[in-house]
């Protein structure tokens, strides 16, 4: 990229992987205390599934019995989560890349994670069709006609050897945007995390996640995230 997304970027590495709710509950703690644009990196205490707030929860209740099964409150469909590196990044709205479209913020992000393969070998491309990542406040950022987010590529999607291994979904509040994004299907490098930040930003700042954010966070998994009422919301 010509120019990087941030001039600035708090980056989030967890150690300690975390329940599915724990990890969604988390991110919308995040987006309520953030000040800077920040990325942060997470795994999953067990194998774990998410699908997209417009989703149906028949479509995944197959699975719920074997997988830590998560309703994500950015849109999008179902990915499985365990082996992938999944992240999250928030966009406060008081950041100047706020201020650009959702398309334009996706294809950035998607745009610098593909130098970043470039680099180490790889031959990514993203993808030029498929439905528009569009996004109103409140309103989720991925469409909701592909249901299977890893077997159906939206447009700027990034896919090597036609397969598609890293996509996102987003949502914009009076907050900020918060886009949740999973790459998996190729060996993940141990400095892969560093790249990518770099990637995004000329200046990357390690950061830990404040008491506050994770007292929050267990709220929001014990009032929403965990609540049966928000996993069967459809």
């Amino acid at each position: 990229m010509a120019e990087k997304l941030f001039s600035v970027l708090e980056v989030y590495r967890e150690t300690a992987p975390h329940t599915a709710a724990m990890n969604m509950a988390i991110d919308e703690a995040l987006l309520e205390h953030a000040t800077l644009p920040l990325i942060r990196f997470y795994g999953w205490k067990s194998p774990a599934l998410s699908f997209g707030y417009f989703g149906r929860f028949a479509e995944v209740a197959q699975y719920a019995s074997e997988r830590d099964t998560v309703r994500r409150w950015t849109g999008g469909g179902v990915v499985f989560h365990g082996e992938d590196l999944t992240y999250s990044l928030v966009i406060p709205t008081d950041d100047k890349s706020f201020a650009e479209s959702s398309m334009s913020i996706y294809e950035k992000v998607h745009e610098a994670l593909s130098d970043v393969l470039t680099r180490t070998g790889r031959s990514p491309v993203m993808a030029n069709d498929g439905p528009r990542i569009t996004s109103s406040s409140g309103a989720d950022a991925a469409a909701d006609t592909d249901y299977s987010c890893f077997a159906n590529p939206v447009r700027a999607d990034v896919l090597i050897d036609g397969r598609k291994i890293a996509g996102a979904a987003q949502r914009r509040t009076r907050r900020g945007l918060l886009q949740q994004g999973s790459i998996q299907g190729i060996e993940l490098q141990a400095n892969l995390r560093e790249q990518f930040a770099q990637a995004l930003s000329t200046t990357c700042r390690e950061q830990t996640i404040q008491r506050e954010i994770l007292y929050r966070a267990g709220e929001l998994t014990q009032q929403k995230y965990a609540a049966k009422s928000w996993l069967r919301k459809r």
